[in-house]
């Protein structure tokens, strides 16, 4: 898998992931919503770890520099 995000999409995608946890365990965030937004949030973080997301891909898509 060729890497196709960069630095700032990886970044936000943390600060998603980690808004959606805090908004969870404060409470805030339950039910068919916080399912939802919790398997989103999963998918973020998979993705950064790897730098590469698979919708990209299928798009033709990519916001990585190109050297």
């Amino acid at each position: 898998m060729k890497k196709n995000m960069s630095n700032l999409d990886r970044i936000l995608r943390i600060i998603i992931a980690a808004a959606v946890a805090v908004l969870y365990f404060m409470g805030i965030l339950s039910g068919t919503w916080a399912i939802i937004l919790g398997v989103i949030a999963v998918i973020f973080l998979l993705t950064d770890l790897i730098g590469f997301c698979p919708l990209y891909t299928s798009i033709g898509f990519s916001t990585l520099k190109k050297s």
